[in-house]
């Protein structure tokens, strides 16, 4: 993913509301989240990265949950590096909680480019990255990750972090206000413009919650909500590299909110 807003424990329906915004070059291939029946998304709810395999969000169905955001940092990456995208199956078939899943992978995360993961399961959650020293519990409330650390005020998500805290405050039970706000394709002014190391006119370009270009640019829009009573519903949007809407999944499935 490269533009998350969660909310934990911060809707009057909702335990955990997750919006997300998958970026990518438009030439790799993807395929659509779906049931997996082979490990290692055996009874996993994902997409699926044709080139590397792995995928940027997923889903159990008991309701551990997981996802990655890249670091951007220029051109500081290593290509021989492994896929981030083998992270989030890994976090989901862990045997332990999800909170030790992640400080265990910490402990040798080194070897893979930068990158931000969310997990959780039921209402509490927890972010790492391997470009800071520990693994953090979200507090209750509303959170947002892109490709910096955790609630970094870059303008996109600022500008989605608030549609989120005002729906939730609201008790709204659409989700329809959430992919409106994950499709905002407004570019932030260039003096507020983050300086991540890319050129001026990526850093205008990836300045926008929605990102439209020929070459690259918003592959999908997800939301997952999990109410207090176990039920879940996952709906995914594809698009096309004119930002156009090319398909819609949608999923409803029983996932306790227990936390263990």
């Amino acid at each position: 993913m490269c533009l998350v807003v969660v909310a934990l424990d911060a809707h009057p329906r909702y335990a955990l509301v997750v919006a997300a915004n998958r970026d990518e070059f438009h030439a790799r291939q993807a395929v659509p989240a779906h049931w997996g029946d082979l490990p290692p998304y055996e009874g996993v709810l994902a997409g699926r990265d044709l080139m590397a395999g792995g995928t940027w969000m997923g889903v159990r169905r008991d309701g551990r949950w997981a996802l990655v955001t890249n670091v951007r940092k220029g051109r500081d990456n290593n290509p021989k590096a492994p896929s981030r995208g083998e992270l989030v199956p890994a976090i989901l078939n862990a045997d332990i909680a999800p909170a030790a899943a992640l400080a265990a992978l910490h402990a040798n995360a080194s070897i893979y480019n930068g990158f931000n993961m969310l997990a959780g399961k039921g209402n509490s959650a927890m972010w790492m990255s391997n470009r800071v020293a520990r693994t953090y519990d979200l507090a209750q409330g509303v959170h947002g990750l892109s490709n910096a650390q955790l609630d970094t005020p870059w303008p996109k998500l600022t500008r989605t972090k608030a549609v989120l805290s005002s729906w939730t405050a609201s008790g709204d039970e659409d989700l329809s206000p959430l992919f409106a706000a994950l499709a905002d394709r407004t570019q932030a002014l260039d003096a507020d413009l983050p300086a991540t190391g890319v050129p001026l006119a990526w850093e205008r370009l990836l300045s926008a919650p929605f990102i439209v270009s020929p070459d690259y640019g918003t592959r999908c829009s997800t939301v997952l909500a999990i109410d207090r009573g176990g039920s879940a519903v996952l709906v995914e949007r594809s698009f096309d590299s004119n930002g156009n809407n090319v398909g819609e999944v949608r999923f409803e499935f029983d996932a306790p909110i227990r936390k263990t």
